[in-house]
């Protein structure tokens, strides 16, 4: 799937996209990177933070001790203010801007905690992403009209002429997201369209990622065999995707999701229409919003970080291991050898620049995650602690919880 411009080329890759962030229940023993056999967890049950007995929890050799347990922040009112505006706008899908761009666990400090237990690093402590050459962003489509048919092109390329596919390919320098799809779209299908939201994110290692969004066709002229090019051969909308001889079946669970969310009904809960966030990152970034509640109060708190000053905890993604390795080692980072009950949701926001090319190619991920047991039951490592947001901010906060609240972040193994 690396080298490929749509994505994977063969149907084996349909198997790895069964496995997703916002499916995984850490209250078994398998790490982040084991196969799961709940993936539907997450569609079932809004998870509200509700207190099931800790009978399972994560043992991980070499891990310092919790130096102390849960407490609160310590972090002047401003700071405290300022954290819940930013969680504001998170829930907005909107950036903000900071004084540092933060990062409490780099590549370095993954690479020294390796080399610490006799491990060789696998990436450079100066990684950095640059567009066609150290990293691979892919866009795709997926648009689908009132009567349930979504757009599909037929491949060009000598290795899968005649083959069917979704619209889709590499960023180029210089481009966002959005940028990308409509050109994307355009060449391949003849058709102008209005990107409205986020889809869902895909990931393979910790340097290739395909962003899927949808949105609304805004003129053109659909590509016929008599228009075809390099690009693609024509374009069609088709219902029935079984008459296709598609180049991958890694698409229909993602043409499946943009079928549900385009003919979805007024009363069924969707994340609102989300657009990547334009923000520059030099860096490949995980951040994270980690809610739990007090047994005392019922009230959430997200943890904060408190290295330089208060912040949302932040890391740096690996480009040489999944995602998921990369969240269970910071969560071990925070909480220590033994991890809390704790659920990835999905993602909050996503926030790229790709200008001025080549100097901001990283991103940033906004996670959420809920912990699954009372807050005062949980240890911390030394410079995390809990902030009380208020109960609005809160609420809000447990609702994104919900089926479909947050973009998917898949992991393709």
């Amino acid at each position: 799937y690396r080298g490929q411009q749509h994505g994977s080329s063969s149907n084996s890759s349909t198997k790895s996209l069964t496995y997703k962030v916002d499916d995984v229940d850490s209250s078994n023993n398998n790490s982040h990177d084991d196969n799961n056999n709940n993936n539907n967890n997450n569609n079932n049950n809004n998870n509200d933070l509700s207190y099931p007995n800790r009978n399972h929890i994560h043992h991980l050799s070499g891990s310092r001790p919790a130096q102390s347990l849960s407490s609160s922040l310590t972090s002047s009112s401003t700071d405290m203010d300022t954290i819940q505006n930013h969680l504001a706008l998170l829930l907005d899908a909107k950036p903000y801007e900071e004084m540092y761009e933060f990062c409490d666990f780099s590549i370095a400090d993954q690479n020294e905690a390796a080399i610490s237990k006799g491990v060789q690093p696998a990436a450079s402590s100066e990684y950095k992403p640059v567009i066609q050459k150290s990293i691979t962003y892919i866009v795709a489509a997926v648009l689908v009209n009132d009567r349930g048919e979504v757009l599909m092109m037929q491949e060009a390329k000598s290795s899968c002429a005649g083959q069917w596919y979704l619209p889709a390919g590499r960023m180029e320098p210089g481009e966002d997201i959005t940028e990308a799809a409509r050109r994307e779209v355009l060449e391949e299908t003849g058709l102008h369209f209005e990107v409205t939201t986020l889809l869902g994110v895909e990931t393979a290692g910790g340097s290739w990622f395909r962003f899927v969004v949808t949105g609304h066709v805004t003129g053109g002229k659909l590509k016929t065999p008599a228009d075809a090019d390099s690009e693609s051969l024509q374009a069609k909308w088709i219902q029935n995707l079984s008459e296709l001889s598609l180049r991958a079946n890694d698409v229909l669970n993602i043409i499946e999701r943009g079928r549900q969310y385009t003919l979805r009904g007024v009363d069924e809960p969707w994340h609102l229409q989300q657009l990547p966030a334009i923000r520059p990152h030099n860096k490949l970034l995980l951040r994270l919003v980690i809610l739990c509640r007090k047994k005392t109060n019922n009230r959430v708190h997200v943890l904060i970080s408190e290295k330089t000053s208060a912040h949302l905890p932040v890391c740096e993604i690996n480009p040489t291991r999944s995602v998921h390795s990369t969240l269970k080692k910071y969560m071990t980072e925070i909480f220590g050898a033994d991890l809390p009950s704790h659920r990835p949701h999905g993602l909050l926001s996503i926030e790229h620049s790709g200008k001025p090319a080549h100097s901001n190619d990283g991103s940033c991920l906004t996670l959420l995650v809920s912990i699954r047991v009372p807050l005062e039951s949980v240890c911390l490592i030394d410079k995390y602690s809990w902030l009380e947001v208020e109960s609005g901010l809160g609420e809000e906060l447990l609702h994104r919880l919900g089926k479909n609240l947050t973009i998917p972040l898949s992991v393709i193994r």
